[in-house]
């Protein structure tokens, strides 16, 4: 899908990315726009629009993934908790059309909203906690 921002996304240097994991399968980077500092998405290399058009092995490998990143991200900020969650379709909250989990860690202080209000990364704050999460694993 040579339109897809995440497709140009994982064939690197189309559109740059904080890269946190990379394996043959999946590739998870930092959120530009943060719901919580540390947000990462995981997106399948191959593209799928969203949850249905995964093939069951492969929705397998991912979920594992997820598991292995989530737990990175929640060991690297010392996170109290993690959310993980998947918009499936416009109606659903879907802006890319390129099936991606979001994991946003959670501390029991923050102030959290699923809606607009987002945070923003201090300049060279997203390397300083990709560098951390990368190291978790």
């Amino acid at each position: 899908m040579t339109s897809c921002i995440f497709c140009k996304i994982i064939a690197k240097g189309e559109i740059p990315s904080t890269e946190v994991y990379e394996d043959d399968n999946v590739y998870a980077f930092l959120d530009n726009s943060p719901s919580s500092i540390g947000h990462t998405l995981v997106v399948p290399k191959k593209h799928y629009e969203n949850l249905f058009d995964i093939p069951d092995a492969e929705l397998g490998i991912l979920g594992a993934r997820v598991k292995k990143v989530a737990r990175a991200v929640k060991d690297a900020l010392k996170a109290d908790g993690i959310n993980i969650s998947m918009n499936n379709g416009r109606a659903a909250g879907q802006v890319v059309f390129h099936a991606h989990i979001h994991i946003i860690p959670r501390f029991n202080d923050d102030i959290f909203s699923h809606g607009k209000e987002r945070k923003q990364y201090r300049d060279g704050e997203m390397v300083e906690i990709a560098s951390k999460i990368r190291k978790s694993f």
